[in-house]
């Protein structure tokens, strides 16, 4: 049977000239020229350039896996670079290989099982501010409470005993602004560069002090990590790698864990079944390890239907470097790719029901052992995000820990509406009210 990727022909947009950028209207318009033209289709996208747009599985893994080399990270990511510099996310070719080999190893899971602790601390002090928060007997932001927790958890995982030597001398947190505005502008850029220099001189402090091998923690790794040539990261380098992690560890559990409790709150069964599994953890809550984690099945499920519901990232692009047959077509050399997850997770031809919540479907994928690589909430390929496993842990360590705690009080049905900046965030801030169990 001839490879049904070579079937896979692109229809053309004809009259019509996209222009890609991230906000809801880009969305709608290309759900309507999904509906009109498929799942692999190109447009005019000005100077005379075609942009394709690829929906198609087996097309987004030839893409991001089998021809991966033919492409560089594409439009929209110039303004991710002013704000994270020339880190993993946004770099290509040799400074990205290089940086990808030497980080690679900070992330394998017999290194992320060591930061355990600080994930069930972390919750654990959270769970102790919502019983003074439920005290006031009001609704709980759980946008600002997600995101303080995830930015809490990143920093001292980065930096570990050196996280109190970010705070000023009136004990704010420098990166606060990072989890207490949503947006993405150039004064967030400007205030992430202010800061180049504070972690400069922490790590300037940890070269210099004989506990550099005596605690685990990210910078600890960074530090260490060396290339094929025995070279180790420029401090330029290092900072970029830093701010990079800071950013991408923070919101893309900080944005999850906030569609998670939204999710919840709409569907209490749900809510009661992951209450049920909590007890793996809390039945030896002090001594929480890996085996319990891996026990939270139904709590995985939750997690990952919502990333399908809610991708952290709904559109990113490529650019071809030479030209390259995907499916029936030559896309040439400097055409420009998107793909979105948000909109590949939400096709009917794909998933049953789309646009429920249904955390028992991927529950029967595990069952059937099989890959669906429709399903692509972290990039496909050796793009893929480092930080998955990452952050499944934390989330799953968090909602065990807070939901033994604290019963969702069923509210109006709202939508908060979607901010498609740099990550795909709530337009509005999530009130729930909560009540001790």
């Amino acid at each position: 049977m001839k490879n049904s990727i070579e079937n896979k022909s692109c229809n053309e947009v004809t009259n019509f000239e996209l222009d890609i950028d991230v906000n809801v209207d880009t969305l709608t318009e290309l759900i309507n020229l999904q509906e009109q033209y498929g799942n692999y289709f190109k447009v005019r996208s000005g100077k005379g350039r075609f942009a394709y747009f690829v929906n198609e599985p087996e097309l987004t893994n030839s893409l991001l896996v089998k021809n991966h080399g033919n492409f560089n990270k594409g439009p929209g990511f110039e303004r991710i670079k002013m704000l994270l510099g020339n880190g993993l996310i946004v770099s290509d070719g040799n400074i990205w290989r290089r940086a990808r080999r030497m980080i690679q190893p900070t992330f394998s899971r017999q290194n992320i099982h060591k930061l355990i602790s600080k994930m069930v601390i972390c919750a654990s002090d959270r769970a102790a501010l919502w019983d003074k928060l439920i005290l006031k007997d009001e609704p709980i932001n759980i946008t600002q409470q997600t995101s303080d927790f995830a930015l809490e958890l990143i920093l001292k995982s980065i930096f570990g005993h050196n996280y109190t030597n970010l705070f000023d001398e009136s004990g704010d947190n420098p990166f606060s602004f990072l989890s207490e505005d949503s947006t993405r502008d150039l004064t967030v850029v400007i205030k992430m560069r202010n800061l180049r220099k504070l972690i400069l001189h922490i790590i300037n402090t940890r070269k210099e002090s004989s506990e550099l091998d005596n605690e685990y923690d990210f910078l600890h790794m960074y530090l260490n990590a060396t290339d094929k040539d025995g070279l180790k990261f420029r401090d330029t380098e290092l900072i970029d790698e830093i701010i990079t992690l800071i950013v991408a560890g923070y919101e893309t559990s900080a944005g999850t864990l906030n569609w998670v409790w939204l999710l919840l709150s709409q569907n209490i069964e749900a809510a009661e079944q992951l209450y049920i599994e909590s007890d793996y953890l809390h039945s030896n809550i002090e001594n929480i390890d890996i085996e319990m984690i891996n026990n939270m099945k139904f709590t995985q499920s939750i997690l990952e239907e919502t990333l399908r519901l809610y991708p952290p990232v709904w559109l990113f692009s490529r650019r071809a470097v030479i030209d390259t047959k995907i499916g029936e077509s030559l896309i040439p050399n400097k055409s420009d790719i998107y793909i979105s997850p948000y909109i590949m997770h939400r096709t009917t031809e794909y998933w049953s029901k789309p646009n429920l919540f249904q955390p028992s479907r991927f529950i029967s994928k595990r069952k059937n052992k099989k890959n669906n690589s429709a399903f692509i909430p972290f990039s496909l390929g050796p793009r893929r995000c480092l930080g998955e496993y990452f952050s499944f842990l934390e989330m799953k360590i968090h909602l065990g820990i807070m939901i033994k705690k604290f019963q969702i009080e069923v509210g109006p049905r709202y939508n908060p509406q979607l901010n498609l900046g740099i990550n795909l965030r709530s337009k509005n801030d999530i009130f729930l009210k909560l009540r001790k169990r």
